[in-house]
């Protein structure tokens, strides 16, 4: 498992983590490990079609228009690349 190191953290902030780790019932590396985790990791996987289906709709794309994408769409497998 990797390990970092912090250095020149503010004694005010490192006194805060402390608290909040109290709060919690964790140590203040446990306390950072857990802010590490739900910053960096998202609680459910971003699905890129997902994604980009929501960009639509922000910029006003119609449900004709998703219709259109979704005809043209190719519904074959990605076939995984060969190196040989």
């Amino acid at each position: 498992m990797a390990s970092v190191t912090v250095r020149n953290l503010p004694e005010e902030t490192y006194r805060a983590l402390r608290v909040r780790a109290a709060t919690h019932g964790r140590s203040t590396e446990a306390e950072i490990r857990a802010i590490l985790e739900s910053v960096v990791r998202p609680q459910q996987r971003i699905r890129m079609g997902t994604a980009l289906a929501e960009l639509g709709r922000r910029v006003g794309l119609t449900d004709e228009e998703f219709a259109i994408f979704e005809r043209g769409r190719d519904r074959m497998p990605a076939e995984p690349m060969g190196f040989e």
